[in-house]
């Protein structure tokens, strides 16, 4: 009977266990990146990346906003400690750690199952499957806020406290946006309420009904798809070992070069050629663009309230 061969990614994962079990790779380190396996290895990206996965799945790395890929901490209590009873609330608790890490992906009954020291068997006596652990894991999110208002103040300062609010959270927890898609939001009690806040923050604006919850839809989408970009942004890092910075040079710097092209695109040239306002480049802020969008929606729904009226 033939040998069986093993595949090229499970050589490579094999090989990176066994630096970090050698302790070559100490907890904290980082690991090499997707194009450094690639190159190291003489394989494919997507071959890399499957390598890296797998110490993922088996908690060897995690990946970290801003630090790439490390080795995770050693699991396990310290000598003389027992062990954390395991409780519904730990999973989900362990779950959102791992989401907060390295996003909504990562997260499998077997990876929360290592991080609690349990075969993963053992979990299915609190949760019934990954779709409601993870149902769990955002509802307790939304439901750790309380997104508390005076009723007294004006009905702009109730909304840009609410919004605010929603912002820390999900810039905390970005993959939260991913659980909750638009047009198939699922009936969590948490964002329930956080809506049923929202609505009453705008009742000051006795919009028509349906206009009230437009209004308060958008608000949430303004939230969610800016925060999402943060979550996006700590994969495309960890995958490429390439900042955001350092890819918008690589990608626009010979175009903006290009006077040919730059000739077709005049008012981008206005703002980013030799002599343009901005020639030195333009630096995004995720919480600034927040701001911006937040004040833009308010100023316009309080002009159509006052022409409504």
């Amino acid at each position: 009977m033939a040998a069986t061969i093993e595949p090229p990614y499970a050589r490579i994962a094999a090989e990176l266990s066994r630096r970090i079990a050698d302790r070559e790779l100490l907890p904290g380190d980082k690991v090499p990146s997707t194009r450094q396996v690639a190159q190291e290895f003489g394989v494919a990206l997507a071959t890399a990346t499957k390598a890296l996965d797998v110490l993922r799945t088996e908690g060897l790395v995690v990946t970290r906003p801003r630090s790439g890929t490390v080795v995770a901490p050693r699991r396990g209590a310290k000598a003389g400690e027992p062990a954390a009873e395991l409780t519904r609330a730990r999973v989900v608790e362990e779950a959102v750690a791992i989401a907060d890490v390295e996003g909504l992906e990562a997260v499998s009954m077997r990876a929360v199952a290592g991080r609690c020291g349990v075969a993963p068997m053992s979990l299915y006596r609190f949760v019934e499957d990954k779709e409601q652990l993870v149902e769990l894991m955002g509802d307790t999110m939304y439901g750790s806020r309380e997104f508390t208002v005076d009723e007294s103040d004006p009905w702009r300062a109730q909304v840009e406290s609410i919004a605010r609010e929603l912002w820390r959270l999900h810039r905390a927890h970005p993959w939260l946006g991913r659980i909750q898609p638009l047009t198939r939001p699922l009936p969590l009690p948490g964002i329930i309420r956080l809506g049923d806040r929202l609505l009453g923050a705008l009742e000051g604006l006795d919009l028509p009904p349906k206009l009230h919850f437009d209004v308060h839809v958008l608000l949430y989408t303004h939230v969610v798809g800016l925060a999402m970009n943060v979550e996006r942004e700590d994969e495309a890092v960890s995958l490429t070992g390439v900042s955001s910075e350092e890819w918008t040079d690589l990608q626009y710097l010979p175009k903006f070069g290009d006077d040919a092209f730059m000739s077709s695109v005049p008012h981008f040239a206005k703002l980013f050629g030799p002599t343009g306002s901005m020639s030195d480049g333009y630096d995004m802020d995720l919480d600034d663009l927040f701001e911006l969008g937040l004040g833009v929606i308010l100023d316009g729904v309080e002009a159509l309230a006052a022409r409504l009226k």
